[in-house]
C-alpha cells in the first residue's frame, strides 16, 4: 500500500465518517494487489475505531481487507495461524468484547473461509454471540434490536454462521461447547418473545452435536504445511514415487495403500462410521439428560429436540 494511513485516520476522525467514497480511493490506491500485511491490517482497524459513521462499504473493506491477512498473511494460506489468532483477538478485544459491527463481521467471516482456526477463535466468537443475547449489548450487521433475555433472528444468523463455520475444532458442525452454549442460551431465554428461527436452530445445533460425524475432521494446518512442502519440492518426483509403489509387493504395503493401488474396495467403511455415530452413545445419553433434568422439567424446546431425536 502507498496511501497515508495516519493522515487518513486524523481526517476520519475529523469527519467523523468514511464514506463510499472514501472506500473507493482505497480499493484503487491503497488496495491494488489484493495483499495486505499486518502493518496495514492494524491501520485499517485504528481507523475504524475512530469513526462514529460508518458506511456498509467501509464495512465491506474491513472485513475483506484484514480478513485477507489473517487468512493468507502466512503459509499455509487458508490456515489461521496461533500467533495470527492472538493477534486478531487482542486487536478486536475491548474490555473482554467487542463493541463495533465491522469487528464482529471480520471475525464470523473468517471463521466462515477459513480451512482450520485455532478452537480459542472460534470460543471468542461465540463468547461475543452469548454475551450479546444474555445483556441485550452488542454489535450486529444482519439487522433487527438486541433485547436481554431474549434470542433475536440476528442473533440466529450469527449463531448458525459460526456453529456451522469451517474453522474450528469440528468443520461445519457442532462441538460439544456449542451444544452446551446452546443450551444455556435455551434457558437465560425459555419463554421470552424469541425468534421463529431459535427452536429449529436449538434442535438443529444440539443435533448435530449428538448424531455427526465424530470423524470429520479438518485438516490441521500443520499437516497442511506439510502436504504443502511437499508438493512444491522439485527435487521430487511424483511419478517416480508412484512408480517405486506399484513395484513393492502387496507384504510391502499396507491394506489402505494396496487396496488403493490396486483398485478394491477401500479398507474404511465410511457409512459404517456415518451411520454409527448417528446412534447417540452412552456418553452422549448421559450429557443429553444431565442437561434435560437439570431444572427438573421439560421445556418446549427440549420437547422439540427429543422428538428429533426420536424421529431420526
Amino acid at each position: 500500500m502507498t496511501i497515508n494511513f495516519p493522515e487518513l485516520a486524523r481526517q476520519a476522525a475529523a469527519d467523523g465518517a468514511i464514506s463510499a467514497d472514501d472506500v473507493l480511493v482505497l480499493r484503487r490506491t491503497a488496495w491494488p494487489d489484493g495483499r495486505i500485511d499486518q502493518t496495514e491490517a492494524e491501520a485499517i482497524l485504528a481507523i475504524n475505531e475512530v469513526v462514529s459513521a460508518k458506511s456498509p462499504e467501509w464495512i465491506d473493506f474491513l472485513v475483506e481487507a484484514v480478513g485477507e491477512y489473517v487468512l493468507n498473511g502466512t503459509e499455509p494460506k487458508g490456515y489461521v495461524s496461533d500467533t495470527v489468532a492472538d493477534w486478531l483477538i487482542t486487536r478486536l478485544d475491548q474490555d473482554g468484547r467487542l463493541d463495533l459491527q465491522a469487528e464482529l463481521e471480520l471475525l464470523v467471516r473468517v471463521l466462515e473461509k477459513a480451512l482450520g482456526t485455532p478452537d480459542r477463535l472460534k470460543d471468542y466468537a461465540l463468547a461475543q454471540i452469548e454475551r450479546a443475547v444474555l445483556t441485550g449489548e452488542g454489535p450486529t450487521r444482519d439487522g433487527g434490536a438486541l433485547s436481554a433475555g431474549s434470542i433475536t433472528e440476528a442473533e440466529c444468523k450469527l449463531l448458525r454462521r459460526v456453529i456451522f463455520a469451517s474453522g474450528g475444532d469440528r468443520p461445519a458442525a457442532v462441538s460439544q461447547r456449542e451444544a452446551e452454549m446452546l443450551f444455556r442460551l435455551k434457558d437465560a431465554a425459555l419463554g421470552a418473545d424469541n425468534a421463529a428461527e431459535w427452536q429449529r436452530l436449538f434442535v438443529q445445533g444440539v443435533g448435530n452435536y449428538l448424531q455427526g460425524w465424530n470423524n470429520a475432521r479438518g485438516v490441521t494446518r500443520e499437516r497442511a504445511a506439510e502436504l504443502e512442502n511437499f508438493m512444491n519440492d522439485t527435487s521430487s518426483s511424483l511419478g517416480r514415487f508412484f512408480g517405486r509403489m506399484t513395484r513393492v509387493g502387496a507384504q510391502g504395503l499396507g491394506t489402505a495403500a494396496h487396496d488403493l493401488l490396486s483398485g478394491g474396495k477401500p479398507a474404511r467403511d465410511y457409512a459404517g462410521e456415518v451411520g454409527a455415530d448417528a446412534a447417540i452413545t452412552s456418553p452422549e445419553q448421559s450429557w443429553l439428560d444431565g442437561r434435560i433434568q437439570a431444572d427438573g422439567q421439560t421445556d418446549p424446546l427440549e420437547q422439540a429436540l427429543l422428538a428429533f431425536l426420536a424421529e431420526a
